[in-house]
């Protein structure tokens, strides 16, 4: 598209509230035949040339008033253009102010019509040329009189005049693009803050393909996962609400740190707990569903393990999670209005997961019988027990994973340990190789610390027994 077509308003062609006239040409054409008629002291030839020319050009001038331009009208201005320069026998200067309002009309028209435009040109300045050699047996003489400069500055005028239109226009247009950018910026800025409220499996394919949103949920095999802080509504007594906002932002970041590496759809925050689920929009296969939640999970323990012991520094009680696993059909998609969705899932397995969760105890990471059978090759499960859950009329049998580094001993990547008094906390993935000396001195002072004070205790024991012996 030519950058005029860009910048010239569609219709009607108008500028601030005025209307303009987008062929200023015509009024050259009408000026130069006027002129020709006076030159040549109204001939036949002549007269013949104003009337072909000047009548087009007065209906140009009335119709296009307050219209776009057009390929047509385009063409027969040309037309009259170039019937002027070989009817003057391509009298050299104002052949040339002619040709450049043909080469400006040509540059601001469309790519596709430019070449139709330049053959149409051609082929007229040919015919006229010929046609008036055939009626003048001699060249006319245009040349020592004051008609080509008057042409060429009126020509010169309408170019400069086309010039700063086109000017006026790219400074307007380009404007208008920077308050687009502007705009696209803010708008962009709140995209990315309003996607922070929407999992990335849902938004991304709407942002890349433009797909439609409406109101629409299906049934597809989904594993769910619940899980939450054991006892932290008994911690909210006993906390401010700053230390309670802190412990939970921290946790809920962590957490969906992990949910986001193992490609979980993070379905909501409900209080300290979350729902999380695998198996739509995209799904890896049932059991691949299955052993990335449960791995995630995992991960997600250990990682309380690290937080638990800065909260523990800090002077809170140790915190744990429960989780609550299951695979089963259930429908998910957008639920609500067209004026608000929400992408989320609905069925008796969510229920499933929600009990699982509350029924496992701290630490703990149950999972239904059907997520059993996807995981038992692959992690270590123990059956915790049938249980009777609220909503199922039969019990439900539920298995605990294990932790892959619970049966290693000496080789397992955490040591994690707690008494009154005492805290100790090792994460081997975490450790560089120049902190292992500074670990063993610590370890060493603590020893020589607890054999002082056992020592202490010795003494103390056998100073009361001494005296009860007195």
């Amino acid at each position: 598209m030519p950058l005029l077509d860009t910048l010239r308003p569609k219709f009607p062609s108008q500028t601030n509230g005025i209307y303009r006239f987008d062929y200023p040409e015509v009024f050259v054409l009408i000026l130069t035949v006027v002129l020709l008629a006076l030159h040549f002291d109204f001939s036949a030839t002549s007269m013949a040339l104003l009337i072909v020319v000047s009548l087009p050009s007065l209906l140009i001038l009335i119709y296009n008033y307050r219209r776009q331009t057009s390929f047509w009208t385009s063409n027969i201005v040309i037309i009259l253009l170039s019937a002027v320069i070989g009817s003057i026998q391509l009298c050299t200067v104002m052949s040339i102010s002619l040709a450049a309002l043909i080469a400006l009309r040509i540059i601001i028209s469309s790519p596709e019509n430019q070449i139709r435009l330049v053959i149409v040109s051609i082929v007229t300045v040919i015919v006229f040329y010929y046609v008036s050699v055939i009626l003048n047996s001699t060249q006319m003489d245009c040349h020592d009189s004051w008609l080509p400069p008057v042409v060429l500055l009126s020509s010169m005028a309408v170019m400069l005049c086309q010039f700063r239109y086109v000017y006026q226009k790219y400074m307007g247009h380009q404007q208008r693009a920077q308050q687009a950018v502007g705009r696209l910026g803010t708008m962009v800025s709140v995209i990315n803050k309003l996607t922070r409220f929407v999992p990335p499996q849902i938004w991304e394919p709407i942002v890349k393909t433009d797909a439609p949103v409406s109101v629409s949920n299906k049934r597809a095999k989904l594993t769910i996962m619940f899980s939450d802080i054991v006892g932290f509504t008994e911690l909210s007594d006993s906390l401010s609400s700053d230390n309670l906002a802190d412990i939970l932002n921290t946790y809920m970041h962590c957490m969906t740190v992990i949910a986001n590496k193992h490609g979980a759809v993070l379905d909501k925050f409900v209080g300290d707990g979350m729902v999380c689920f695998f198996g739509e929009p995209s799904s890896q296969g049932a059991r691949q569903d299955a052993l990335d939640c449960v791995a995630m999970a995992l991960d997600m323990r250990r990682e309380m393990r690290t937080l638990r012991h800065k909260w523990r520094l800090m002077g809170f009680a140790g915190l744990y999670i429960r989780v609550g696993i299951t695979t089963g059909y259930c429908h998910v998609g957008n639920f609500g209005s067209n004026n608000r969705l929400s992408y989320t899932l609905i069925g008796k397995e969510a229920n499933l997961a929600a009990r699982l969760e509350s029924s496992a105890g701290k630490d703990e990471i149950l999972v239904s019988e059907s997520t059993y059978d996807y995981v038992c090759h692959n992690y270590e499960c123990q059956h915790a027990g049938a249980f009777q859950l609220k909503g199922f009329d039969e019990k439900v049998n539920a298995w605990q994973v294990l932790d892959p580094d619970a049966n290693k001993g000496q080789l397992s990547k955490w040591v994690d340990h707690t008494l009154p008094g005492f805290n100790l906390h090792l994460n081997f993935k975490d450790m560089k190789d120049q902190d292992y000396q500074d670990i063993r001195e610590r370890l060493n002072l603590a020893l020589e610390r607890i054999k002082q004070e056992q020592e202490k205790v010795a003494n103390t024991i056998a100073a009361e027994s001494q005296r009860h012996n007195d």
